[in-house]
């Protein structure tokens, strides 16, 4: 598929590289139990045609073909070369035939159709409006990609300033702040789901469901690597393009590591707000 408008792997405010690739696989492995039940209630199962919208390296578009089968089909959209031959690579090895690529920028080029059929059954995007600079524009084209009752599923945030831990460390406040700033130099929108039930209206969508997710843990819990992880993998990447200094960074990661020897720790993830809509 031709791209209009590429932007290289390096464009990503939070890289491509092994280290956070990994990261997004552990990710999807702590949250898997509740992308599951949201797939479930929007009804895709075998045979569903589904729109896998800023797929990454391809984590939960692997699940996905799993849960349609090979009577069903599963594209994955991303603008990552590298992910999408993550992607590819995988799929072949787990012997995945239904899977079909699409290398585009969301923002510059169409979405591609199923192969068979007029609009797919789902979307689904995780963590993806929150980035793009027009998030308007991205719930009009899934829209417009979905046939009439088709279904969208969103998991994005609410409130990431929930993102903190307990007792309060000013470094890592600090790092929550960079994030921030960072995220929205670059055109995104952190608190994306405040405003989404409503550009999903706007653009023919229903809503179906909504539900908050948040999530607390403690150090020695499984839990805890995806908060302090993304510390550890993201502090280095602030320092990488210049957005702090290497001690500012020195000085984040330190932190976290004490905060993880303290058993009064806790720390607590940025809220989610699971939205199910449906095209009218």
């Amino acid at each position: 598929m031709g791209i209009s408008h590429h932007r290289s792997d390096r464009d990503y405010v939070l890289g491509t590289h092994d280290a956070e690739i990994e990261r997004l696989g552990f990710q999807h492995a702590v949250w898997r139990d509740e992308v599951l039940a949201a797939w479930g209630g929007a009804g895709i199962g075998r045979g569903s045609r589904v729109l896998d919208v800023g797929a990454g390296p391809g984590f939960a578009t692997l699940d996905l073909a799993e849960i349609v089968g090979d009577v069903g089909e599963v594209v994955a959209v991303e603008r990552s070369t590298r992910f999408l031959e993550l992607l590819k690579g995988e799929a072949q090895a787990r012997g995945h035939r239904n899977i079909r690529t699409a290398e585009l920028d969301l923002m510059h080029d169409p979405l591609p159709p199923p192969s068979v059929g007029a609009g797919f059954d789902a979307a689904w995007c995780r963590w993806v409006a929150c980035f793009v600079p027009d998030p308007g524009l991205l719930a009009r084209r899934m829209a417009e990609a979905l046939r009439p009752g088709g279904t969208a599923v969103f998991h994005e945030y609410h409130e990431y300033a929930t993102y903190r831990i307990l007792p309060v460390r000013a470094e890592i406040t600090a790092f929550v702040e960079a994030v921030f700033e960072t995220w929205r130099a670059q055109g995104g929108e952190p608190n994306i789901a405040r405003v989404l039930p409503r550009l999903l209206v706007d653009a023919g969508l229903e809503i179906v469901s909504v539900r908050p997710l948040a999530r607390a843990a403690r150090p020695g819990e499984e839990l805890w690597n995806w908060p302090a992880g993304f510390v550890r993998v993201n502090t280095p990447r602030l320092v990488e393009i210049g957005a702090r200094t290497v001690a500012w960074g020195e000085s984040v990661l330190k932190a976290v590591d004490e905060a993880e020897r303290d058993p009064a720790s806790v720390f607590i993830t940025p809220t989610v707000l699971e939205i199910v809509a449906r095209k009218i």
